[in-house]
């Protein structure tokens, strides 16, 4: 297929794919899916041979949130029955830390939900920050807190911070859709201030709240222009009690052709698979691998993940590695150009900037809790027409107990 074939050119250059290219990835069918994914695949070795990065969650604050992100379990107004509970000590989010990098994880993401921190919580997560660190020297530590203030970047980056995670979600088009308190624009400058203070951006979006292709791509290739070097690519998980939870629109082969076409346009970045690829691909998750050269280890924030051995013994059997913690996960050039304060930081590092032409654990918990399941609950696979719903529930991370946090 020559547009696989331009694809693929193009991705071994870091040259931006035009926009109707991106599209047409979109638009491929289920005959040429396999296809699709071995393109995919030949831009992801190169840059990152078979290489799988594992990252755990430790959910610091979880629940009453003040935004009204339609997506979101923890927003305002949220009637999902999840678990809720204040700061976590620094002593109690270092062990819960623990039990992912024991299963291999070498970057924690400490999450937060609120429209943003506080002085004093930014203090309680460098806090956080030196526990762990100080049990876990080279460990990597990513924050995820919310909208930044002026400073709070550079408090971070000098607490040990080595990453910051901001993600964009949709289309700026489509953005105030599924979000009222806060606006796309102040997504993007919070990356920036992230980037300017050093720290190595983390930036990606959520796929199936319904948008157009157009859509995917607008924000797609937005993340390019902004230049994080790592992009979690999230699926809806439809939380009972939020607004979009009938909105079921992926399929596993969806699910592949949105990875693909994230990695044609982003060709030389931390490609993370994220929330909800147990619920959306189910036994294709291996695929998924061929474009993705990372993943959450175990639990989301609210919701179960896989079992953390499965997810071990998922990358073994599909003739992956797990990336050792003396590896440099970012190819080269961009490791050198973050280190110098380009790529991750905003500078860029040509022609990534440029526009467009046209044994672990028996269950691995984000905090420790017996989980909930987003599990496959009927046998059988999604046809290649509309998502199946019948294949699948969520479930809580905590359902059906009185666990405290990290218990």
């Amino acid at each position: 297929m020559d547009l696989l074939n331009t694809l693929v050119d193009k991705g071994l250059r870091r040259e931006l794919p035009t926009r109707g290219e991106a599209l047409a990835v979109l638009a491929t069918s289920d005959d040429e899916l396999l296809d699709v994914v071995a393109a995919a695949g030949k831009v992801r070795r190169h840059w990152f041979g078979r290489r799988v990065k594992l990252n755990y969650l430790v959910n610091l604050k979880s629940g009453l949130c003040p935004e009204d992100c339609s997506y979101c379990s923890q927003r305002l107004g949220s009637k999902a029955e999840i678990l809720k509970y204040t700061w976590l000590k620094p002593d109690q989010a270092a062990a819960a830390a623990q039990a992912g990098l024991a299963g291999g994880a070498k970057r924690v993401c400490l999450v937060a939900s609120g429209r943003g921190p506080t002085d004093r919580d930014v203090d309680r997560v460098s806090e956080t920050i030196a526990a762990i660190k100080e049990q876990h020297e080279g460990v990597e530590v990513c924050a995820c807190l919310g909208l930044l203030s002026d400073g709070q970047a550079d408090r971070l980056r000098e607490a040990g911070a080595d990453a910051y995670n901001h993600n964009l979600n949709t289309s700026e088009a489509t953005y105030a859709d599924i979000t009222t308190t806060h606006t796309y624009a102040d997504r993007v400058s919070t990356v920036q201030q992230a980037q300017a203070a050093g720290l190595s951006a983390c930036s990606g979006l959520i796929a199936g709240m319904g948008e157009s292709d157009a859509d995917l791509v607008d924000v797609v290739f937005s993340l390019r222009e902004l230049d994080p070097d790592s992009v979690p690519v999230n699926f809806l998980i439809p939380f009972e009690g939020t607004p979009l939870a009938k909105e079921w629109h992926l399929t596993p082969q969806r699910v592949l052709r949105i990875l693909a076409m994230v990695r044609f346009v982003c060709p030389d970045v931390e490609v993370r698979l994220a929330a909800g690829r147990e619920v959306h691909l189910r036994s294709l998750q291996p695929l998924a691998l061929h474009l993705a050269n990372s993943i959450f280890l175990g639990d989301y924030l609210t919701s179960e993940g896989q079992a953390g051995k499965a997810d071990l013994d998922m990358i073994a059997d599909a003739g992956f590695e797990v990336e050792g913690s003396g590896t440099t996960t970012l190819p080269e050039h961009r490791a050198d150009a973050l280190a110098a304060g380009g790529c991750g930081s905003g500078g860029g590092c040509a022609p990534c900037g440029d526009s467009a032409s046209e044994e672990p654990p028996a269950r691995l918990a984000a905090t420790g809790d017996e989980a909930v399941a987003v599990a496959a609950e009927a046998a059988g696979a999604a046809g290649a027409g509309d998502a199946r719903t019948d294949l699948v529930a969520v479930r809580r991370r905590g359902a059906g107990t009185d666990l405290p946090p990290n218990a």
